[in-house]
C-alpha cells in the first residue's frame, strides 16, 4: 500500500528546510521514515508480524533432522531463522517498496534538492527497519532463551556482528533492488527471487550442514549465508577464529557489492 505523495512530502520536509548537521539530517529523516512506516498497515505486516511467524513454519521440517548429531538444536535453529526472516522481510522487502514509492512520489528528487547527502537520505529511510530488525533479534533472542532453553550466546560478539552484517546487507540489497523496479506493486515481484532462494540455501529453513560438503561450501559462500553462520555458531560457540573471520570477509564482500550496485543502479526519480 503505497503513501500518498502529499503525506510522504510533508513528513520529509522538515528534512530539507531546517536540518544543517547530518546527524542531525538522518534523525530528522528516520524519524520522518518510521511515522510513515506506523501509517503503511502492509509495511507493518511486512516487518513487525511476518519475522515473528515465519520460524514456525520451518518447524516440522527440522524435527524431522538429527540436528544434535550436528551439534545443533532446535531451538538455536528457530532463533538463527527467526533473526534471518527479520533481515529479508523487515529490512529487505520492506525497504525495496519504500525506496520505490519515495522514488515515484518524488520525494527523493525533492530532498536532493535540500542538504543531505545522497547516503543520508538513503541511510534516513532505512534506519527505522534497521531499528526495526534489531529490536527483533533481541526480543528473540530473549524469547528463545527463556522460552526453548538454550542458555545464554557463548560468544555474543559473533552474535552481534551477525545481525549487523545481516541487516546492512539487506539494506543494501533492497536500495539495488530498488532501483530495478518499476513501481511498489511490482516490488513484491522483483524482491521475491531473492527472498525464496535466501530463505532456502542461506542456513535458515534447514542447517547446510547436512548437505554435501562441497554444495555446503557453495551455500556458505551466498549472501546471507555468512550473517547467519554468525548469529548460529555465536550462540553456540563452535566457530573457529578462522572461520569467523571468513564468514565476516564474506559479508563484507557482499556489503560492497551491494553498495557497488546501489552507486550503479539506484535511481533518484520516477521510472517511465
Amino acid at each position: 500500500m503505497s503513501i500518498p505523495t502529499t503525506t510522504a512530502a510533508t513528513a520529509a520536509g522538515p528534512v530539507r528546510r531546517g536540518t544543517t548537521t547530518p546527524v542531525g539530517r538522518l534523525r530528522a529523516l528516520a524519524r520522518a521514515e518510521f511515522t510513515l512506516l506506523l501509517r503503511n498497515r502492509s509495511a507493518v505486516i511486512t516487518a513487525l508480524l511476518i519475522p515473528l511467524v515465519l520460524p514456525f513454519s520451518v518447524q516440522q521440517g527440522m524435527r524431522e533432522i538429527d540436528l544434535a548429531a550436528h551439534g545443533l538444536s532446535l531451538g538455536v535453529m528457530m532463533l538463527s531463522a527467526g533473526i534471518g526472516f527479520s533481515m529479508l522481510f523487515a529490512v529487505y522487502a520492506t525497504l525495496v517498496s519504500t525506496y520505490v514509492s519515495r522514488r515515484e512520489e518524488l520525494v527523493l528528487k525533492r530532498l536532493r534538492t535540500g542538504e543531505a547527502s545522497d547516503a543520508e537520505i538513503l541511510g534516513g529511510t532505512a534506519a527505522p527497519v534497521l531499528a526495526v530488525s534489531l529490536a527483533q533479534s533481541l526480543l528473540l533472542g530473549v524469547a528463545c532463551a527463556v522460552l526453548l532453553d538454550i542458555g545464554a550466546p557463548r560468544a555474543p560478539h559473533l552474535l552481534v556482528l551477525g545481525v549487523v552484517l545481516g541487516a546492512l546487507l539487506c539494506a543494501a540489497l533492497g536500495a539495488a533492488t530498488a532501483g530495478l523496479t518499476r513501481t511498489v506493486e511490482s516490488s513484491q515481484v522483483t524482491s521475491l527471487p531473492f527472498l525464496f532462494v535466501t530463505a532456502v540455501t542461506s542456513g535458515m529453513a534447514f542447517p547446510t550442514e547436512v548437505m554435501p560438503d562441497r554444495i555446503a561450501a557453495v551455500l556458505d559462500l551466498l549472501p546471507l549465508s555468512p550473517a547467519i553462520r554468525l548469529v548460529r555458531d555465536g550462540w553456540l560457540g563452535t566457530m573457529t577464529a578462522g572461520e569467523a573471520l571468513t564468514a565476516v570477509a564474506t559479508a563484507l564482500a557482499w556489503i560492497a557489492l551491494g553498495m557497488f550496485a546501489v552507486r550503479r543502479w539506484f535511481r533518484w526519480e520516477p521510472r517511465r
